[in-house]
């Protein structure tokens, strides 16, 4: 709603480009279930919004992976989720809501989930990519030696 998940978004997009050949930032905007189809590395980067909820463009998304579930069990994918402190009961709550919908489905997370504060001194953009760097190569040093 702020658009802090898109500048975080954009900001990998630029700053990894040395990691992988192509990073595709898409809005969350009309998108559901079916996206998960392509066979990529998936990175979640949600914003928390009002008591807890994925802001309002997620929520397409977010009630299709309940309203048309399926296995997941090919996609692999990260979280980043975005909230504030101040907020303890729902701190990061968007991000982490797709985490456990996207795990219940059988998805495979790789790695843990970044959570920004925005009380933090810590830009998003800045803390996001760091996290995403490592994240990456994680992600490429599991797919070339699959479990």
């Amino acid at each position: 709603m702020t658009h802090a998940a898109d500048h975080v978004a954009q900001a990998i997009q630029m700053d990894c480009v040395d990691l992988v050949s192509e990073i595709e930032v898409q809005l969350m905007d009309g998108l559901d279930i079916g996206v998960f189809d392509e066979d990529t590395l998936f990175l979640i980067c949600c914003s928390t919004y009002g008591t807890g909820d994925v802001p309002d463009n997620a929520r397409a998304l977010y009630d299709s992976l309940d309203s048309h579930p399926r296995y997941l069990g090919q996609v692999r994918y990260g979280v980043i989720a975005l909230g504030d402190s101040n907020y303890p009961q729902t701190f990061c709550h968007g991000g982490k809501q797709f985490d456990e919908r996207l795990q219940g489905l059988g998805a495979q997370r790789i790695g843990e989930i970044w959570c920004h504060d925005a009380s933090s001194d810590i830009q998003p953009e800045t803390g996001g990519t760091a996290w995403c760097r490592e994240w990456l190569a994680l992600a490429l040093a599991s797919n070339a030696n699959p479990a």
